[in-house]
This record gives structure tokens, sequence and C-alpha cells, in this order.
């Protein structure tokens, strides 16, 4: 069974997450802490815990339980008072980092109450705030709200204070096959982790090749006007020593409509894949329809996304297992 290790946090990685537990490979997710937003910035700062929100998510979208105890963690208090706009899901791992001393451990339990198939793993158990530090070095930028909201006038991201990952996430980089970007906010939810030493440090030192899963739309203040080849621009600038090997992204036609309704409501525009400077990069395109409209909202097609991935890793599997003739003779 191959080993695939993949970042990200948020919806993007929920989507992907979904897809790939239908196929026999063995998934382990890391997933950023730095969210400061909603009722999982509050927690982070009322209990001095690592942000759960992100994770809280990747647990649902792997869950293999009935769909009322799915309800139940996704549930969010609506009413007035000190709970509300909690999600159960959060108020569990919060309750478990108590009784299990850390994040990891706490959300190990929820694994096995979820029979969740693969490893979840917190980036860090640090209570950590991402900074985006500002071009003229003066005026930083905290957490991932300001940050997002100024990413022009940002020339680097980091941490409020060093951080290091734990030695089993970066076993699992060295035992990767494949090493998989989620879509999602690349600012966000994908670089923090390239911020990381120990984790760029053990992404060098691994021979799996690295994938990344291209968003489908921009993000506002993010990635306004990125087309395919932008994305790979900056997640390469920050991979530093490695580049992104295999890229999957849409190729089909987005119905005009959609496209409008996305710009006049939500100010994001989809994400074009320019081949030409894709492939200057040197990065193999993997390209499909990948994308559905999902309650009015374009997402991808979680399960045809994983097809792909599980595709690629197929074919790289019988090009191990193939022989390779070097002459009549040798054939026999």
């Amino acid at each position: 069974m191959n080993n695939l290790v993949v970042f990200g946090g948020g919806t993007g990685l929920s989507c992907l997450l979904s897809g790939l537990k239908l196929f026999p490979v063995d998934v382990t997710t890391v997933i950023t802490v730095s969210d400061n937003g909603s009722s999982t910035g509050v927690l982070k700062k009322e209990l001095e815990i690592p942000a759960v929100g992100d994770i809280g998510k990747v647990l649902i979208s792997m869950a293999n339980v009935d769909e009322d105890f799915i309800r139940l963690l996704r549930y969010r208090f609506s009413k007035d008072g000190s709970l509300k706009n909690h999600p159960v899901r959060n108020i569990m791992l919060a309750a478990l980092i108590d009784l299990k001393g850390n994040l990891t451990e706490a959300t190990r339990y929820m694994c096995r109450l979820l029979n969740i198939k693969g490893t979840v793993l917190p980036l860090t158990e640090e209570v950590v705030e991402l900074v985006g530090e500002s071009k003229d070095h003066i005026h930083n930028f905290f957490g991932e709200e300001e940050v997002s909201q100024n990413i022009r006038h940002i020339t680097r991201l980091r941490y409020d204070h060093e951080v290091h990952a734990s030695q089993e996430i970066v076993d699992k980089i060295k035992e990767a096959d494949l090493i998989i970007f989620s879509s999602g906010s690349l600012y966000t939810s994908i670089l923090p982790h390239l911020i990381v030493d120990d984790i760029v440090n053990a992404i060098n030192q691994s021979a799996a090749p690295i994938l990344y899963v291209c968003n489908l739309v921009t993000q506002p203040g993010e990635t306004d006007h990125y087309n395919v080849s932008d994305h790979l621009r900056v997640l390469n600038q920050y991979l530093q020593d490695r580049k992104v090997d295999i890229v999957i992204a849409n190729n089909s036609q987005i119905d005009d409509s959609v496209r409008k309704h996305y710009l006049v409501t939500e100010n994001k525009t989809v994400v074009n894949l320019d081949r030409q400077l894709v492939e200057q990069t040197g990065a193999e395109i993997m390209e499909d329809d990948i994308f559905c409209i999902d309650d009015g909202k374009i997402r991808h097609d979680a399960l045809k996304t994983a097809f792909l991935i599980f595709s690629y890793l197929m074919a790289k599997s019988n090009q191990r297992l193939t022989p390779q003739f070097t002459d009549e003779k040798s054939r026999g």
C-alpha cells in the first residue's frame, strides 16, 4: 500500500480526503494550527490551545460512522450565550486536549472514535500565530485574518516564534511514496507548513514526488488573478531546493453564469490552466474535468481528484515493476 503525506487545512483539504479515503492508500494528514478566526480563535485565546478548527473539519471528512454522529459533530450552537457559534467538534477537541494532554493525542482518540483509516497530525503542539512581514519592514501583520487581507503588502511569512514539527511527522515525510499539497488558501493553509524548517528539510531529504492539487478559483486579497503557474511559482519559492513535480488542474470550462456569480458576489475568478508557463516550471500536468457545483459553490469533485492521484500511483508502481531490457540477448 502506498504511503501518502497530505498537507493542508480548511475545506479544500477536507474535500480531497473525503475522496482519498475510498482508495487503498495509507494517508497521513498534517494540518495547520494557526487559524485565529471564529470559534477556533475564541477557544485558542481563552484556553491557550492550538487552533482546532481545521482538524475538526478533516476528522469529519475522513470519518466512517453513521450520519447522525456526523451531524452531531457539525452541530453549531445558535442560541445566545457562551457557546454561540461553537461547533460540537471544536468543544470535544478542546476537552480532549485537557484529558489527553496535547492535541496530537486528542486527535488520535478522535480518529479511533470515528473509525478513521489513516493518521491525522497537527503541524505543531504549540500555540502559534502566523506573521506577515511587511515590505516596509515596520508594520507586520499578525494572525491568519490579517495576513490573508494584506498579502500584497507582505514579503515573507513566518511564525511569531520558532516552531518545530514532531519526529513522527518528519519520519512520515521521509517514508512517503507521494507528498501532496491540497487545494485551499495558498498563503494561510498551505504555506504555513513550509515556513517550518523541520518540514522543508524532511521534504528535501525525501525521494517522494511532490503533487499539488491546484485551486479552482482565486481567493480575494490572497491570489487575485492567479493562474495555475502563479500558484506553482509561490509554492516552489517556499519549497526552496525541491519543486512541485505534478500538478492536478481543472481543464473544463465553467459555465459563464457561475463565473459571473462568483465575480459579483465574492470577487473570485476561475484559475486558468496556463499550460506553457506551467511546463516551464518543470511540473507534469494532470488535467481533467474535476470540478462540481455543490450548493451553488465551485468545488473539486472529490472522487475524480482522488482517482487521478491513485491512477498516478498505480502508473508509478507499474513502471517500477516492468522489466527493463537493454538488448535482444537479455530478452531471451
